[in-house]
């Protein structure tokens, strides 16, 4: 190698172990995350996942979830506030594995309505196995709702890491804040977006390409806490490729909106929102024209 090529590559290297440092704090492994999802999904249904667990014992796969998901938050408290104590970190992170753990029956017994929700709204479905094996919108769902519990606990980094991976998987972005009630099924799924202040009441319905959005995010870190997503109540369904806006926005209980329609004002409860469809003409190869 020429000694200018040599001190390019010095200078470079130099450049960036100085721009690394500035985050040299250590932050949680996306891999072992990963890991913890499956596991809890493999605690929550052994009978379709327990193959990934070496050991037979529910409370063994527990202290091994708890274990690992201990590490990872101790690295994200870390990185999130890098003078605290170890034993203030390992105190906090000790907290919020066991209130974790101890929230996973009632977290079965959410999903096991959310998969509920999945077969008896999709005739398609030919069991409920179907429903959780095979179903993106399930399995995001899931993740989320995995996430969510984390996040309330103030949990950094991997709450995000999370549904990211769930996102990377099914084409479904569900923040972790996002407040989603029960009985809850997304058809399809692809495109979905569910921004982080979103509130979704009980059995709602969503169909593949709908986001309930920011109206604006031109501030940007101004408008971190306040809420700039919609709300969603009750028994509503929203169709594909809907999009529905703002923070002050309300689709009332009972609503069905149809798809493509651009929401950014609130809806009375019991109210069907459909686009006007436009017209379609028709030519035919005699010269014949019409419209619909």
């Amino acid at each position: 190698m020429e000694e200018n090529n040599r001190i390019v590559i010095e200078n470079a290297a130099s450049a960036l172990e100085k721009s690394a440092s500035a985050y040299d704090v250590g932050i949680p492994c996306k891999d072992a995350v990963k890991d913890i999802i499956k596991k809890v999904r493999a605690v929550l249904y052994p009978e379709y996942y327990e193959c990934f667990f070496e050991k037979s014992s529910v409370a063994d796969r527990l202290a091994e979830i708890y274990s690992d998901l201990e590490k990872e938050v101790v690295a994200a408290l870390k990185h999130a506030d890098p003078s605290a104590e170890a034993d203030a970190l390992g105190e906090r992170a000790g907290k919020i594995c066991s209130d974790f753990i101890a929230a996973l029956p009632s977290l079965k017994a959410t999903l096991d309505k959310d998969v509920d929700a999945g077969f008896n709204g999709d005739p398609a479905a030919k069991s409920r196995e179907d429903i959780i094996i095979s179903y993106p919108g399930t399995f995001a769902v899931f993740v989320y709702r995995v996430a969510h519990l984390l996040y309330k606990s103030g949990v950094p980094l991997i709450p995000r890491i999370m549904t990211e991976y769930a996102h990377s998987r099914t084409g479904i972005d569900i923040n972790a804040g996002a407040e989603i009630g029960e009985y809850f099924f997304i058809d399809h799924g692809t495109g979905v977006v569910i921004g982080e202040t979103t509130v979704i009441g009980d059995r709602v319905k969503l169909y593949q390409g709908v986001t309930l959005g920011a109206l604006s995010t031109r501030k940007g870190q101004q408008l971190s806490g306040v809420k700039r997503h919609p709300t969603i109540e009750n028994n509503v369904t929203v169709y594909a490729n809907s999009t529905i806006l703002g923070g002050d926005t309300v689709i009332g209980e009972g609503s069905i909106i149809g798809g493509n329609a651009f929401i950014t004002r609130s809806v009375p409860p019991h109210t069907k929102v459909v686009v006007k469809t436009q017209k379609l003409i028709f030519k035919a190869h005699d010269g014949d024209i019409w419209e619909i």
